[in-house]
C-alpha cells in the first residue's frame, strides 16, 4: 500500500492522499488508480490536476471533474454519463468509446 497526492490545478495544494496498491512506477498508472481510489471514497475531483491519467474503461459516471486538468489523459472507453465536466481541459485526452450522455 501506498499513499498518492492528488493535487490542485489551480493552487499545486494537496486535494486529497489516496492509498493505492500497485508496484508501477509508472505516474500515470498510480495516477488513474489515485482517481478510482477517490470515486469508492467520496473525494473531491473538481480542479484536481489529472493530466495524463490512465482512466481507461474507468466509471466516471456523475464525478465531478469540473475545473479539472485531463490533458493527455487515457478516457478510452470510460463511463463520463452525467459527470460535471465544466471548464475541465481535455486537450489531447483521448475519448474513443466513452459514453459522454449527458456529460
Amino acid at each position: 500500500m501506498m499513499k498518492f497526492d492528488v493535487l490542485s490545478r489551480f493552487t499545486g495544494k494537496v486535494l486529497f492522499t489516496a492509498e493505492i496498491e500497485t508496484d508501477s512506477t509508472v505516474r500515470t498508472v498510480q495516477l488513474g488508480l489515485a482517481v478510482k481510489w477517490a470515486l469508492t471514497n467520496g473525494a473531491n475531483l473538481s480542479g484536481a490536476r489529472l493530466s495524463g491519467a490512465d482512466l481507461s474503461g474507468a466509471d466516471l459516471s456523475d464525478a465531478d471533474l469540473s475545473g479539472a486538468r485531463l490533458i493527455g489523459a487515457d478516457l478510452s472507453d470510460a463511463d463520463l454519463s452525467g459527470a460535471r465536466l465544466r471548464d475541465a481541459r481535455l486537450i489531447g485526452a483521448d475519448l474513443s468509446g466513452a459514453n459522454l450522455s449527458g456529460a
